[in-house]
């Protein structure tokens, strides 16, 4: 079978030996881990017997990773002045300690270059695998560990083969804009996170779900980009203010852009939710203590952080990292003070 070509500097990659075998990339990296009892199988003889008639020499970090653990792993995220991050972080670390493992973390600021630095740092190191949660829609870091064959998971951000534990975004997105609607709210703003977030992209299509089915046109002005931080919300709300015509609720697809958001509504003399309704997302511990309590979704830290964690010891194991290679898993709408009725 002649392998596609997929090859980085010209040399073949472990994708060309899996797709030459007819096998899974996971089954060409226990066939060359001399330790794996796999390796001594006759699958195994044939699984290197294609691999050297493509060229295919074994990654050394990658060796490096499944012959000298050091039950120790690496977790990139984006900022841990990020709420979010820093209590998914946390998680992870609490999960891996629980099972005899060390976390140690490092931050990309969403630079794909910086990403890449650290993590493959981290691998020099010698962490026994990555667990990502800087996925982008254009893939990052995740495609090169994928054709590399090195232990990895992403958590909350999905993106192509790469193992994945995320929340179902598109739910979450539909349940925030449904509460609103029940509400009786038809004007529907939403104050939108960053193209390359794929949360943020799912969280859209749940918004744009639920007015669809609901009979109400999206309306494109009142739709705000964000960039997840405090500042681009109070951006969104200085714009609703300033347009013509203005929403009478807005869903803010994370807990943070609903801060700022609120606050620059509030000093303009706006109440929550007389005169607005407002819907976070991710119920971030503060929100409950807020003058007006924050009606938020809740995502399922804890569960992702171990789920990942998990996926990942299998997959330094040499066992399949999560079955079906994405595990999803629900959010929860909290109903609070910010949301009400249509005046």
């Amino acid at each position: 079978m002649e392998a596609k070509e997929t090859r980085v500097g010209g040399r073949p990659t472990i994708a060309d030996v899996a797709e030459a075998a007819g096998v899974a990339r996971s089954t060409v990296s226990r066939a060359m881990n001399r330790e794996h009892r796999f390796y001594r199988s006759p699958s195994a003889e044939r699984i290197r017997a294609v691999a050297e008639s493509l060229g295919y020499e074994p990654n050394p970090t990658a060796a490096n990773l499944r012959r000298q653990q050091t039950n120790t792993i690496g977790v990139l995220v984006s900022r841990l002045t990020d709420t979010v991050m820093a209590m998914l972080f946390e998680e992870i670390a609490a999960a891996s300690t629980a099972r005899g493992y060390h976390a140690l973390v490092a931050t990309t600021y969403d630079d794909p270059q910086l990403e890449r630095e650290n993590g493959l740092a981290m691998l020099a190191s010698r962490v026994d695998g990555l667990i990502l949660t800087t996925a982008t829609t254009e893939g990052g870091l995740c495609t090169e560990l994928v054709e590399r064959g090195i232990p990895h998971v992403l958590a909350l951000r999905p993106f192509g083969e790469s193992p994945a534990v995320v929340g179902d975004d598109v739910l979450g997105g539909y349940l925030a804009t449904r509460h609103l609607i029940d509400l009786g709210h038809r004007e529907i703003g939403l104050v939108a996170g960053p193209d390359h977030a794929p949360t943020a992209v799912a969280r859209r299509e749940g918004y744009r779900q639920a007015l669809r089915e609901a009979g109400i046109p999206e309306v494109p002005d009142f739709v705000y980009p964000s960039s997840f931080s405090m500042e681009s919300g109070e951006a969104a709300a200085e714009a609703l203010l300033a347009g013509s015509q203005r929403p009478t609720a807005v869903f803010a697809v994370n807990d943070n852009t609903a801060f700022g958001f609120t606050s620059v509504i509030q000093r303009a003399g706006l109440r929550i939710p007389q005169d607005l309704s407002i819907v976070g997302y991710n119920d971030i511990p503060l929100v409950a203590r807020l003058a007006v309590p924050l009606t938020t979704v809740r995502v399922p830290f804890r569960e992702i952080a171990s789920a990942a964690v998990d996926g990942l010891l299998n997959s330094i194991n040499g066992r399949p990292a999560i079955t079906g290679g994405q595990r999803v898993l629900a959010p929860t709408l909290i109903p609070r003070a910010s949301t009400g009725r249509r005046q």
